[in-house]
């Protein structure tokens, strides 16, 4: 089996279990530290590697473009060329494709769109994103999708529903058919927008793919917390038991905390590092802006208890020095405390849903977090 369940909290949908993988078993819940370029930014692989990181994500869209797919393909695939000899998910670049609205034409044959480097016209299917992330050697591959942004006509949802949907088994006719050699799993991707009933069939056609995994995508992408939430209770409970279950996009404490109540296994977002690039970093009292001048005579750590260089060796007040004269060493540091923290982070959530206490940690970290 892909997948197995280890423990189930009893109060909650949240559950532990193993993902198992051609460069290794995953412990679920886990958290996919973002590479979109094929290296995690500001920080070294072997530092993600000692934190106890197996599974990374990295994106079609952007190495397809750059350095290009012949390059990655003389190297053996995306493992070899960045020395990186864990597992790989790669996004099928359709969150990219949906960022560029004006500079893409959407068809049900597939995508044409224009790069943001250097202006070129491309054209992508389901077919050769595929064969892209074959070449890649991704360890979870996904569908190409059409994603939408909030706030959408119904009839527009129906539309990229159908897209998806077609998309998918396309994308699995394709799959089935790669080298042998080739041991990476095809996940689809629900989609539906803000709509109820179009959210419950997209997950249905979906799944009658049967295919190794199934991930929720169209959300956190503009909508309010309170619809997300919404919509992801209700889309979950359509997922099944037997497969590995993946939220697109997600990566802070709160978004972690619902999906895993939710029973989601899987979640990624470049938050954590983009905002530590900016001096923003996790605490257990919510995040702080290390630029800020109440930290300048500061002699404590980042974070209390926190085994990240940064807190270890270095002083809140070092911190902003560091990023107040503009040296690189900040943004290498603070990005290893906040993906050591939600490292962190994610291992109190596996042993509390093994403790059947998740609802009450939630409670009382999320009580912390925000108590100011």
């Amino acid at each position: 089996m892909v997948f197995s369940t280890l423990s189930k909290d009893k109060n909650t949908q949240a559950r532990t279990g193993l993902l198992s993988l051609p460069h290794g078993t995953v412990e679920t819940p886990a958290f996919m530290p973002v590479g979109t370029n094929g290296t995690i930014k500001a920080v070294h692989h072997e530092t993600v590697e000692a934190m106890g990181y197996n599974l990374i994500l990295a994106n079609t869209y952007h190495l397809y473009l750059r350095p290009g797919i012949d390059v990655i393909k003389h190297y053996g695939d995306l493992h070899n060329f960045s020395s990186w000899n864990h597992n790989i998910l790669t996004d099928s670049g359709g969150f990219q494709i949906f960022s560029l609205a004006p500079f893409r034409k959407i068809r049900r044959e597939g995508v044409r769109f224009r790069s943001h480097i250097d202006g070129s016209y491309h054209n992508l299917t389901p077919e050769k994103v595929v064969e892209i992330q074959e070449i890649l050697g991704s360890d979870i591959q996904m569908a190409l999708d059409v994603c939408t942004p909030p706030r959408i006509t119904y009839a527009q949802a129906l539309q990229a529903l159908e897209i998806t949907t077609h998309w998918a088994k396309r994308a699995k006719k394709r799959w089935i058919d790669t080298d042998k050699m080739y041991k990476g799993l095809l996940f689809g991707i629900t989609q539906g927008n803000f709509y109820k009933d179009l959210r419950k069939r997209s997950t249905e056609e979906i799944l009658e793919l049967d295919l190794p995994g199934v991930a929720i995508g169209g959300l956190s992408v503009g909508e309010t917390f309170n619809e997300f939430m919404d919509f992801l209770t209700y889309t979950a409970e359509f997922l099944p038991e037997n497969k590995p279950r993946y939220l697109m996009g997600i990566g802070t404490p709160d978004y972690i905390l619902a999906a895993v109540e939710n029973g989601i296994d899987l979640f990624d977002c470049v938050y954590a590092t983009r905002i530590a690039r900016n001096g923003t970093v996790f605490t257990r009292s919510g995040t702080i802006a290390l630029k800020k001048a109440l930290y300048k005579n500061d002699t404590g750590p980042i974070q209390e208890g926190c085994t990240c260089r940064a807190c270890t060796q270095y002083s809140r007040g070092y911190m902003r020095h560091l990023f107040k004269t503009n040296e690189i060493l900040g943004p290498m540091l603070a990005t290893e405390h906040n993906l050591q923290f939600l490292k962190d982070f994610v291992m109190e959530i596996q042993k509390n849903i093994q403790q059947d206490t998740f609802s009450s940690f939630k409670e009382n970290f999320l009580k912390n977090y925000y108590k100011e």
